[in-house]
Formats: C-alpha cells, sequence, structure tokens
C-alpha cells in the first residue's frame, strides 16, 4: 500500500452554533484529515503533538482506523492545544472565543522512520517553519506535497509561508486567501499568479459553493452537495483535505485527471463532516454511506447536452 503523512493539529475544540454548542471535543487539523483519508486503502501517519490530558480513548479511535500514531508525541506535563468559536447564522462566518496553544507552541515535528519515503505528504494548516521541517526530513521525493495553509500565516509569517510555498506541489485554500496570497481579485488570475510561486495545482476551496482546480490552462469545478442539515462546519476543509490527499496516494498517480477525482472525493467526504458537531459524523461513517452519496454527487453534475 501506498503511504500517506499527515502533519497536523490534533486538539481539542468547543464550538457553538445555531444548532447547539459542545464542551471540549476531539478535533484538530490532523485529526480530520487522518479520519477522512482513512476511507481509502492506504498506509497514513498523522505527525503531531498533545498534551498527557489526551484521552486514551481518542488515540485508540485513530488507531482503530489503521493510522500510524508513532509521530504522535505526547508531552508529560503538558495540555493539549485548544480552540473554542461560535458560528454566527449563516454558518460561514466565525468568532473565535479562545485559542490556547499549549504543546503546540514549542512542536518539533519527527517523522517517523518508516515514513519519510512516504508517496504523498499533507501538510495541515500549521506554522510554515513546521510544514518546513517535516519537508527536511524526508528521505525520497514524495510523488505529490499538498500544503493548506489559511490568511493568520498571510498576516505574520508570510516570508516562511512563501518559502514552503517554493516546495510543494498542490496549495489549498479558500477563496478570500488566494485573493490576499495574489493580489489579485479574480480568482482565475490569482491561481495563475500562484502557479508561479512553486505548485503546479491551486485549489481554491469555496465552502457551501464547492472548489476549484487549476492547472495551468485547464480548470476544473466541484460543487458543493446541497445539504438539508449543517450543524457545523468546523474540521470540513480538513476533511475535504483527507479526501483529497488520500484518494491520491491510494492511486499513486498524480495526473490531472485523478486530481480531478479527488476533488470530488474529498468534497464527497466533508458533505458529511458537517452533519454534527466536531469530529462525530466522521467516527460512524460508513464506506456504503460514502458510495452512495458519490452517486448523489455524480447525479448532480453529470448532463447530457448536443452541441
Amino acid at each position: 500500500m501506498n503511504k500517506l503523512l499527515i502533519v497536523g493539529t490534533v486538539a481539542f475544540d468547543a464550538i457553538e452554533t445555531p444548532f447547539g454548542k459542545t464542551d471540549k471535543i476531539l478535533g484538530g487539523a490532523g485529526t480530520f484529515i487522518g479520519l477522512s483519508a482513512s476511507h481509502f486503502n492506504l498506509q497514513s501517519a498523522i505527525v503531531s503533538v498533545v498534551g498527557d490530558d489526551f484521552p486514551q480513548d481518542y488515540l485508540d479511535l485513530l488507531t482503530a482506523r489503521n493510522i500510524d500514531i508513532s509521530g504522535l508525541e505526547i508531552v508529560q506535563g503538558g495540555k493539549t492545544f485548544f480552540w473554542s468559536g461560535r458560528y454566527h447564522n449563516d454558518m460561514n462566518s466565525r468568532d473565535t472565543l479562545a485559542t490556547e496553544l499549549n504543546v503546540l507552541a514549542d512542536f518539533n515535528p519527527i517523522v517517523p522512520e518508516n515514513f519519510k519515503d512516504a508517496d504523498v505528504v499533507m501538510l495541515g494548516n500549521l506554522h510554515p517553519l513546521v510544514q518546513t521541517g517535516v519537508l527536511n526530513q524526508l528521505t525520497a521525493k514524495p510523488k505529490l506535497v499538498v500544503l493548506d495553509t489559511m490568511n493568520f500565516w498571510m498576516d505574520c509569517a508570510l516570508p516562511e509561508l512563501l518559502d514552503v510555498i517554493k516546495r510543494v506541489d498542490v496549495i489549498t485554500i479558500n477563496d478570500e486567501e488566494a485573493r490576499q496570497l495574489s493580489g489579485e481579485y479574480s480568482l482565475v488570475k490569482a491561481a495563475a499568479k500562484i502557479h508561479t510561486m512553486g505548485p503546479k495545482y491551486v485549489v481554491i476551496k469555496k465552502g457551501e459553493h464547492g472548489a476549484l482546480l487549476f492547472h495551468n490552462e485547464h480548470i476544473f469545478f466541484a460543487p458543493a452537495l446541497p445539504l438539508a442539515d449543517v450543524f457545523d462546519p468546523t474540521g470540513a476543509g480538513d476533511t475535504f483535505a483527507g479526501g483529497f490527499s488520500g484518494y491520491i496516494a491510494q492511486q499513486g498517480d498524480t495526473s490531472f485527471e485523478t486530481l480531478k477525482t479527488a476533488i470530488i472525493q474529498g468534497s464527497n467526504l466533508a458533505s458529511f463532516c458537517v452533519e454534527q458537531f466536531g469530529t462525530e459524523r466522521m467516527v460512524r461513517l460508513t464506506k456504503d454511506e460514502v458510495a452512495q452519496r458519490l452517486k448523489q454527487f455524480k447525479a448532480l453534475t453529470q448532463f447530457e447536452i448536443e452541441l
């Protein structure tokens, strides 16, 4: 089986939406990416850090999904990264109520020996220097390196972010971030400028309005499935990234056609993530449910037309 190396936070979240609120629950980009990628036939490992307050049940949950956690450092006496947020009625905007870096503040990633030759590397949203530190430990060039980032790093660590962007094949960001990074309003022009920074592929996420894939002059659009119930958008972008990178790792192919299908796979899995708080829905998601919803995606976008 091909190998997927995942770098990202494993954390606690406390979430409030118009539909309810939670106490501390399992969260973190690395967690969502790993749970999503576990739906594909591959070997995966998470590189992250937690405190000794992180429950054994959560560790068991990850290993039960065949996720290697030998790169998940447990700091004795430390506290796990915690984020709390409140979503507005539109579910697209939110207020951060608390961010406690805790053990993440001094995180020095250590890639497990047997994943230093990973086929695909998924760099979740972390400080660019942490992402660079992971790339520096690899012993073989991956078939594909995918980078997720956000406007926070563009504001406070832009030189370091630009350095790591030079070294990746795919960047995934939302439309607002694409405009900030490129200085262009048009997403087509924004993607073209980001191409010149290094990545061969640019994925621009538009939340409930789908995702765009750019590769030179080629453009592909994947819609988001219209859902009756959206309870919590937390982790949807990371779930998308896990489905995207997991499918590519399983296929072992990095062609534009494969990435087009990967966009659909990522969008499909993300559509489940938002149906319950945190990781709840992803934890109990079955392969039959995934396959059935893929049929809905196909029906949503397939049509015959005479030209």
